[in-house]
């Protein structure tokens, strides 16, 4: 009888170390395809990470360079500006300078229809000349340097204002 329980026990003890092998088999496999599984995700992952890194990169690329294209247009712009506004003050200094020295006089016309009521002809000829054709007075130098000098300040807020339309208007086309 000791005999059929030493079998007995041998044989328990054989098919508790098979089941054990089997488990601790099963266990390792299971183990293997859960990290491959993991390590598939995880690269998966690193893949998307990748490409969203390298579409931000690419992004800001090219965000930097509409900046440095805006950046390099506006230097532009405002040399053209400035050429402008200096030919501008250039223009109007000469004028001046000219108005000064009695080498440029400025004159209006003057209307004669109504004073006169003579249908624009003149009633009689001056003294110092024969002039034909529409009656004109000339101004004071001083006057006509102010309305000079008034004119040069709307012709620089005129290319002020051309200035801001340009830049208003690639910045509206840029976006």
């Amino acid at each position: 009888m000791k005999l059929d329980a030493v079998k007995g026990g041998g044989a328990l003890l054989v098919m508790l170390g098979l089941m054990v092998g089997s488990a601790w088999t099963a266990w390792t496999w299971q183990a293997n395809a859960y990290g491959q599984q993991l390590a598939a995700k995880e690269t998966v992952y690193q893949t998307e990470r990748t490409n969203l890194a390298n579409a931000n990169s690419a992004l800001i690329l090219a965000e930097q360079g509409k900046r440095l294209a805006l950046e390099q247009w506006l230097a532009a712009s405002d040399q053209a500006h400035y050429r402008a506004l200096t030919d501008a003050k250039t223009t109007q200094t000469r004028l001046r300078d000219r108005l000064a020295t009695a080498d440029l006089r400025l004159s209006v016309l003057l209307d004669t229809t109504a004073a006169t009521d003579s249908d624009g002809m003149q009633a009689a000829t001056g003294s110092c000349g024969v002039v034909h054709g529409t009656t004109r007075a000339q101004l004071d130098r001083a006057h006509a340097q102010r309305i000079i000098g008034i004119t040069g300040d709307g012709d620089q807020g005129l290319i002020a204002l051309q200035a801001c339309q340009a830049y208003a208007k690639e910045v509206s086309h840029t976006k």
